[in-house]
């Protein structure tokens, strides 16, 4: 994973309401909007925008069936993510003398 990609994630989650949201359809399986906007305090129009940033970090894949657009959490990416965090914490920093 590059140095982008974990900006992009790492955004993504930094956010509160789309935390919320990548934790309601990571525990469910898959949402669809509907299920998302009963949520507290979401408006479909903040569904749609933060749906957007988690599909586009990799973090969601979304697919439409007839009305429904339903969102599926992909735990490859948070694996993956995961990893590249490990390595980042495991790098020495070589000091000139």
């Amino acid at each position: 994973m590059n140095r982008a990609q974990i900006e992009k994630i790492s955004k993504a989650l930094a956010d509160e309401t789309r935390l919320r949201i990548f934790e309601a359809i990571s525990r469910s399986g898959q949402m669809n909007c509907g299920e998302i906007v009963s949520m507290r305090g979401v408006t479909p129009a903040t569904v749609s925008h933060h749906l957007k940033i988690l599909s586009e970090a990799r973090l969601i894949s979304c697919r439409r069936e007839g009305q429904f657009v339903y969102s599926e959490a992909l735990p490859e990416t948070v694996e993956e993510f995961t990893r590249a965090l490990g390595q980042i914490a495991k790098r020495k920093k070589t000091r000139s003398r």
